[in-house]
């Protein structure tokens, strides 16, 4: 499909959300002027096509064959948009006027930022920060993903405690500003993620390549959270624990290789018996069968960690927390990245 060549495409990987689309997409329109707004369909069953047709006939289309997935189906979608920028946008996204001009300033004014987020808080209680994304990603010693505004389940109450210009280790998928020249330089997303922890594999890839990832707080979103999969679903569980190791295994030096992934897989058995304690058996499966598939497909890891290697600088990054938030947050009983 032919688009026209614009600075910033804004593009919405949907699959069965027709109801986000009726809510958000009109905020999404009304205040990105000057922007593409282009929806990438993955096989959807609930009319969201026929919906866009319809209703907002100025919003591209890319319809895809099945449902391919959040990493592929924005490869796929990517590979089809000219543009400067491209911002990854979560269907369910309330945004703001003028909530796109802060961001791309900042890159256009410094060629090396390869990633930027916003401040992101909670559609439902806009005081506080939402859970994905929140004030920008950080990782911990042990590859343990957290946002400055929220430690595992505690979120912070926006105080402005993060409107700053901040580098980052990771920025959200929820709302990812991407110069598009480095998503393909880098080959896009990793596809056999599917889902989850994508945007941390990318935005690690980006800063070993030399690039910088930011957070802007002078920009602010409003994310629902959860649209696609509940967090209660064991497929969730499954490719965050599955990825997680991935993550590790794919970007990590030699030096930190061996160590780090064996205490996470000890780690991970230890949260599989605390789901099994709390009446959350199939959660506890979803973690073994994690590790049963990253072995059945090892040969593919050993391929992208190869092809990685030569870049990898961790725990060097701008972004890494030298300590454990596991032991932080469930020891010592901290809730807030200040108090680390």
């Amino acid at each position: 499909m032919d688009y026209n060549t614009c600075q910033t495409a804004i593009v919405i990987l949907n699959w069965n959300g027709l109801h986000y689309l009726q809510e958000f997409l009109p905020s999404v329109i009304a205040n990105s002027t000057g922007c593409r707004v282009i929806v990438a369909d993955n096989a959807s069953t609930d009319g969201s096509i026929a919906f866009l047709r319809a209703s907002y006939p100025e919003v591209g289309i890319i319809e895809h064959n099945s449902n391919l997935g959040f990493c592929e189906g924005y490869n796929h979608a990517l590979r089809q948009i000219e543009a400067d920028y491209y911002v990854l946008l979560n269907s369910d996204v309330a945004v703001p006027p003028q909530w796109i001009d802060p961001i791309i300033s900042l890159m256009d004014a410094d060629a090396a930022i390869a990633v930027c987020q916003p401040k992101i808080n909670s559609q439902k209680h806009p005081d506080f920060f939402e859970y994905a994304g929140a004030g920008g990603g950080l990782l911990d010693s042990l590859g343990y993903p957290y946002c400055r505004g929220r430690l595992f389940e505690s979120l912070e109450e926006d105080l402005g405690q993060y409107n700053d210009v901040q580098e980052i280790f990771w920025a959200t998928g929820a709302c990812m500003f991407v110069r598009a020249s480095v998503f393909h330089e880098l080959g896009g997303l990793e596809p056999a993620f599917f889902a989850h922890m994508e945007e941390i594999d990318f935005c690690w890839r980006a800063k070993s390549a030399g690039y910088k990832v930011m957070y802007n707080g002078h920009c602010q979103i409003f994310h629902v959270g959860g649209g696609t999969l509940h967090k209660s679903n064991p497929r969730k569980t499954f490719l965050n624990f599955r990825n997680g190791l991935a993550l590790l295994y794919k970007n990590l030096p030699a030096s930190e290789l061996i160590a780090t992934v064996s205490f996470r897989i000890i780690l991970d058995w230890v949260a599989a018996v605390r789901m099994v304690v709390a009446g959350q058996g199939a959660d506890a499966k979803a973690v073994l069968d994690a590790h049963a598939d990253l072995l059945r497909n090892s040969s593919y890891w050993r391929r992208q960690r190869k092809a990685q290697q030569p870049k990898a600088k961790f725990p060097r990054m701008t972004g890494v927390y030298r300590g454990s938030i596991v032991w932080e947050y469930f020891i010592r009983q901290k809730r807030t990245v200040q108090e680390l």
